[in-house]
């Protein structure tokens, strides 16, 4: 089976392209429309996508994010028309591997697939998950595992390292396991609170100070910087971090070297840096209120972390490890669960994530008291409410009738029209289901239902459907 998809409209272009692969021992396939694409992809095993331009159903780039989800999880690699450097960097922040114009250097090519195709097959072998200490990550679903790979990356080198997810996600567990899985695992792992820095007291936290700095300053005192040396520091919540200490840390970082309080002294710190953050640090640069070169500095790598509601499979998974370990901190004996306690959790969108699935988790022991078995009544009322309302919400869906009655008389419609008709009403019908069983995600919808953004924001604007909040 060809290890290699292109996608164009240029049918012309398309059989060059896969003649001149096929004279170095490259095996391909073509399509010229993304809705047959993604039909192929979803259905093979290709370790590269050729991703094309002059597409006749939708903008290649729209669809990139979503074929890098497909489950054989293939690179791509965009071959454009355009040389608007704008598109080509669109293009790699939507997670191209590289961005080519047209025509291509089928030399340069040859060499990008050549190291596609052998990181493919590194990755996918199954060396790294094997080998990672998770440190208390649960679950196997494919977004956490893509994150848990990045993982493995990001222990295996030194750069910084930038966790981006909303409240409750996990994001210090996640440095934590970057930490334990890197060659300085046996030194200090080191925790700055960003948001809960004082302004008056923040130098001194983070840098100590020598003795006799000010009145009280009795010895010398090592801050936060310094105890990080050979380890790892972890900056959370460093979009909390005040105006005035971005500058100085920006200087820390540049050359791991600092002044405490009183000092007049450089003291050297060889920290690797982790950070994390539940906000939109590049909107918050572009409004003034975040330092542009010290967030280029932070972000050397970037990992977003899952919400609960994108991974809702690993919900089983994380609920018995849970109840286990609230019995045993309760000195109570491990409790089941019935299947509609777990169908309520599933089905509820959890917007603290995987801490409110923790607090919901022993709440629901405590109600039960010497209950053997966890049922919905032992929820709290308000993710009870909410069950009830979506699933009400999603049979009155289902309840819409499929077929638009033909009546009888001088308007009789045409076939178009009829047809027209029954489409729509499918369409709106399958748009509602869609919104429900991703919880409103766009970039979960898009996968689900082939649709690239544009489309989607499109039929939803069209048919007036509102996404779940």
């Amino acid at each position: 089976m060809a290890d290699i998809l292109i996608i164009d409209g240029n049918t012309a272009f398309a059989e060059d392209l896969s003649g001149n692969l096929a004279e170095h021992g490259l095996e391909t396939a073509r399509c010229e429309t993304l809705s047959r694409a993604m039909g192929l992809l979803h259905t093979g095993d290709y370790k590269a996508v050729l991703l094309g331009d002059d597409l006749s159903d939708g903008d290649s780039l729209d669809y990139l994010s979503t074929i890098r989800e497909i489950p054989s999880f293939p690179e791509v690699i965009v071959v454009s028309r355009s040389r608007d450097p704008d598109v080509a960097e669109r293009a790699i922040q939507y997670g191209a591997w590289n961005y080519v114009t047209k025509p291509p250097n089928i030399q340069r090519l040859l060499v990008l697939l050549e190291r596609v195709i052998a990181y493919h097959i590194e990755r996918h072998s199954g060396q790294c998950p094997v080998s990672l200490r998770r440190q208390g990550i649960i679950g196997n679903s494919r977004p956490l595992l893509s994150c848990l790979d990045s993982v493995a990356q990001a222990a295996a080198g030194e750069s910084n390292v930038l966790l981006v997810g909303e409240t409750g996600t996990g994001k210090e567990l996640f440095a934590r396991a970057i930490h334990k899985n890197s060659p300085r695992n046996k030194r200090p792992f080191v925790v700055v609170d960003c948001a809960a820095l004082p302004d008056t007291l923040a130098e001194n936290l983070l840098f100590g100070h020598e003795r006799g700095a000010y009145t009280s300053a009795d010895s010398t005192s090592v801050g936060l910087v310094k105890q990080a040396d050979k380890g790892t520091l972890f900056l959370d919540e460093v979009g909390e971090l005040p105006i005035g200490l971005q500058k100085v840390f920006l200087r820390v970082l540049e050359g791991r070297s600092f002044r405490p309080v009183g000092g007049v002294k450089e003291i050297q710190s060889d920290f690797r840096l982790l950070a994390a953050t539940n906000r939109d640090l590049e909107s918050m640069v572009n409004k003034g209120e975040f330092r542009r070169d010290l967030f280029y500095r932070l972000r050397g790598i970037r990992i977003q972390l899952p919400p609960l509601r994108e991974i809702s499979e690993d919900i089983n998974e994380l609920t018995c490890k849970f109840i286990q370990r609230h019995s045993k901190r309760f000195k109570m004996s491990s409790k089941g669960f019935s299947p509609d306690f777990l169908d309520a959790l599933m089905n509820y969108d959890w917007p603290g994530n995987i801490r409110e699935l923790i607090n919901t988790i022993e709440q629901a022991l405590s109600r039960a008291g010497n209950d053997a078995i966890l049922y919905p009544r032992h929820l709290p009322k308000a993710i009870r409410a909410q069950v009830a309302r979506r699933t009400l919400e999603k049979d009155a869906v289902q309840e819409r009738p499929t077929c638009q009655p033909i009546v009888l008389h001088e308007d009789f419609p045409d076939l178009k029209t009829y047809r027209d008709n029954q489409i729509a009403v499918s369409e709106e019908r399958y748009l509602h289901t869609l919104m429900e069983m991703s919880g409103g995600n766009i970039k979960h919808s898009c996968t689900l239902s082939g649709l690239s953004r544009a489309r989607l924001y499109a039929l939803l604007k069209h048919y007036g459907i509102q996404r779940p909040k």
